[in-house]
């Protein structure tokens, strides 16, 4: 039951993430579609981002009332048809109103599976988050291929789209059947349908998830260009800067539970953070496109860790709220990835593509300092206890609520 469980979260991070691949890989498609420059581009993104964040921020209350498997079972199947209205909008403005409801609906979804990915971690009684993130990184990859593929035989933007929302439709309400209920509140946690505020330590994880966003949507937004334009790479080479720094991100997530399990989260965190600032300051003083690539690959292997372990956090900092902390946490994080690639617009404008992106450097230094005040919850993991082992952050075992 539990590997199932585990199997259906792993594939619901895929089926989500493949959704997005397919989006990002036909943008170019979109644009010929409704004859529409950049700027018309970006406030199609801008749209899809702001409906994600709002829906997220608005999450708490359904949460705590119908827990993750019950949002989730409606909201994942709700995202694919909303990905086929995207598919079938008649006109720029239509589009719009399109995007912002899929926007919406995966902002759901998003902030869904993450709370039951939790849900199975609690039941597992170890580290499985980044696992299931790495099923993020399977989709989008294979949702980037489909994209191409389809390019190639020339199927348009509409067809493209409408095959993978249809399709995703009967996965969506298959996989349903696989999620595991949210444990019970905990006596004296009432009954979840006040809107009260929640701990500040989920807020201090919202930070962390904020600074780790804001690092990755830098990248994602940025590295093509820098490459380009800064390094003189061809636009073959420029283009495989954010598909190394994702392959880099999926190899360091399939391994990231066991870090975690052995150095301990705050250790883990603070590596993490280290180790991207100092990746990056390879990236930002390449000499060559060549030494920048193999820079963003070093800084994925490790920076993917973290908002995984920001997720597995929120989903222990408020018990009895596992869904409505994890909603917090995510809605921080996704504003951050709306506003991450905007400074390094500005700071890029006003200096230079290295001193923009250069950014992430800072933000990773971020990271690695407030590691240290980290939350551990009840559910939280540990270093492993055996001989020469890190001390132990916190107690290993852990008990779901009855």
């Amino acid at each position: 039951m539990l590997f199932r469980s585990r199997l259906g979260s792993f594939l619901t991070f895929a089926l989500a993430g493949l959704l997005c691949g397919v989006w990002t890989a036909r943008m170019p498609a979109l644009a010929d579609k409704f004859r529409t420059g950049e700027s018309e581009i970006g406030i199609v993104v801008l749209v899809w981002g702001l409906g994600a964040l709002a829906a997220m921020q608005g999450l708490r209350g359904v949460m705590a009332r119908a827990g993750s498997r019950g949002v989730l079972r409606v909201a994942l199947p709700l995202t694919a048809l909303a990905y086929t209205s995207v598919a079938l909008a008649p006109s720029y403005g239509v589009l719009l109103a399109a995007v912002a409801l899929f926007g919406m609906t995966f902002g759901v979804t998003d902030i869904a599976m993450n709370a039951q990915a939790s849900v199975v971690e609690q039941a597992y009684r170890r580290p499985i988050m980044s696992g299931m993130h790495a099923g993020w990184c399977v989709g989008a990859m294979s949702g980037g291929l489909f994209g191409v593929l389809t390019a190639a035989l020339g199927l348009g933007f509409t067809r493209t789209v409408l095959t993978a929302g249809l399709l995703a439709v009967p996965a969506a309400l298959a996989l349903g059947r696989t999620y595991l209920p949210d444990p019970a509140a905990p006596a004296g946690a009432g009954d979840g349908r006040r809107r009260t505020r929640l701990p500040a330590a989920v807020y201090l994880i919202g930070v962390l998830a904020f600074i780790a966003f804001m690092a990755e949507g830098s990248i994602a937004d940025w590295s093509g260009l820098l490459l380009h334009q800064e390094m003189g790479a061809s636009q073959a080479l420029a283009a495989l800067g954010y598909p190394v720094f994702e392959l880099a991100m999926l190899l360091g997530r399939l391994f990231g539970d066991r870090v975690r399990v052995r150095l301990g989260t705050r250790r883990m965190l603070a590596a993490a953070g280290i180790g991207t600032s100092l990746s990056m300051t390879v990236v930002v003083l390449a000499p060559s496109a060549p030494v920048a690539v193999a820079g963003f690959f070093l800084t994925g292997l490790v920076v993917c860790t973290v908002v995984p372990t920001t997720m597995s956090l929120a989903g222990t900092a408020a018990p009895g709220r596992s869904g409505a902390a994890v909603a917090q946490v995510g809605a921080m994080g996704y504003g951050g990835l709306l506003l991450g690639p905007v400074v390094v617009g500005f700071l890029s404008e006003a200096t230079s593509l290295r001193v923009g992106v250069g950014v992430v450097v800072l933000l990773a230094l971020l990271i690695s300092a407030g590691a240290r005040f980290v939350p551990l919850g009840a559910h939280a993991d540990v270093a492993a206890s055996r001989p020469g082992a890190a001390e132990p952050e916190e107690p290993r075992a852990v008990t779901l609520a009855a």
